[in-house]
């Protein structure tokens, strides 16, 4: 089959690879539709990602399809359902799993390879992480769950509520939809970003206000010189160490900032000890998604709250997606792609 394949620091091919055989209760989804995503770009750049994949290896996480074939041992699924499958599943055993913090799992199992034209998923994950769609469900509507599922968690975590005044820094895919979940719970979003088909984006979605911090190196006095620049809540989508450092500096005393972008490894970040005191900040970080979010992401998409529509800005063809991502590190600033795997 053709798949994507990871070989390092920007590093892909698009090459003929073996059909992996089948393990155990696990099954192959051919796959309908893949998307892009900011953490495999991250991964494209840095070559790797400590957790989620090790090079050389195929490639993509986000993806929904059809079972086009079952393992012997695999009961309760037939051939031709339609599904989407998240890119992990949690062990289940370990102290983590047991305190309902499965995202923090110790041996979380991580799934890639949507960047091609069929995946083989594990026993794990179909036990825990592989659900059926609707009829109705478009496939690249479904391919959403997964960073959905991730956004559903940091909204958890941060306790939103309908009224608050949100500030999301980020107009990414992460952004956008905690633009749009905060919206549609009720609170007062802001959004500050880049690029103006992001932050059209983020209009659509439900951002009240939208606040253009192109070439700002410090984005703090361009967002503070707003009108009513106070947020009870600050989601930092950016994943830079000045971008955490800002969102300390821009929530109210009393506010909750949620660290929700990942910075490359190694970076640390400078916060005012006084500011966090006296302010009695709250301050939290949110990683990945449980089996309960990916669930509850579904139920989102499959009730209109989010649509493809508002993220995907474009269709590639796997064989064009070396050219994609090299696009993508030199300034691309397309929300999402869908990725045509079969040409």
């Amino acid at each position: 089959m053709k798949a994507a394949v990871l070989y390092g620091q920007e590093q892909i091919r698009v090459e003929d690879v073996a059909l992996p055989p089948l393990s155990p209760g696990g099954v192959r989804i051919q796959i309908e539709a893949a998307l892009t995503c900011g953490t495999d770009l991250k991964v494209f750049k840095r070559g790797y990602h400590a957790r989620m994949i090790v090079p050389p290896a195929v490639f993509g996480h986000e993806l929904a399809g059809v079972i086009s074939e079952i393992h012997p041992t695999v009961i309760g699924w037939r051939l031709g359902e339609r599904v989407v499958v998240a890119n992990s599943a949690p062990c289940g055993q370990c102290f983590y799993c047991q305190n309902n913090q499965e995202s923090l799992c110790d041996d979380l199992l991580f799934l890639n390879g949507a960047y091609a034209e069929s995946i083989a998923v594990p026993a794990r994950l179909v036990e825990k992480n592989l659900l059926r769609l609707k009829l109705e469900t478009r496939f690249q509507d479904a391919a959403l769950t997964e960073p959905l599922a991730c956004v559903v968690q940091g909204v958890e975590e941060s306790q939103l509520r309908a009224g608050q005044r949100v500030l999301v820094i980020g107009t990414g895919p992460i952004g956008l939809m905690f633009v749009a979940l905060a919206h549609e719970i009720g609170c007062h979003v802001t959004a500050a970003g880049r690029g103006e088909i992001r932050l059209q984006a983020a209009r659509r979605l439900g951002a009240e206000r939208v606040i253009d911090v192109s070439g700002q190196p410090d984005i703090v006095p361009a967002i503070q010189s707003q009108p009513d620049a106070i947020f009870d809540v600050v989601i930092e989508a950016v994943g830079k160490p000045e971008a955490w450092e800002a969102a300390a500096r821009l929530v109210r005393k009393g506010g909750l900032v949620n660290f929700f972008g990942g910075c490359p490894t190694g970076t640390t970040v400078s916060l005012d000890t006084a500011l966090i005191h006296y302010s009695n900040l709250t301050l939290r970080a949110s990683f990945h998604h449980t089996p309960r979010t990916i669930r509850r992401a579904l139920a989102l998409i499959e009730a209109g709250v989010i649509r493809s529509d508002d993220f995907v800005s474009g269709e590639c063809a796997l064989s064009q997606l070396p050219e994609l991502f090299k696009s993508m590190t030199a300034g691309n600033r397309a929300v999402k792609t869908l990725i045509r795997v079969r040409e």
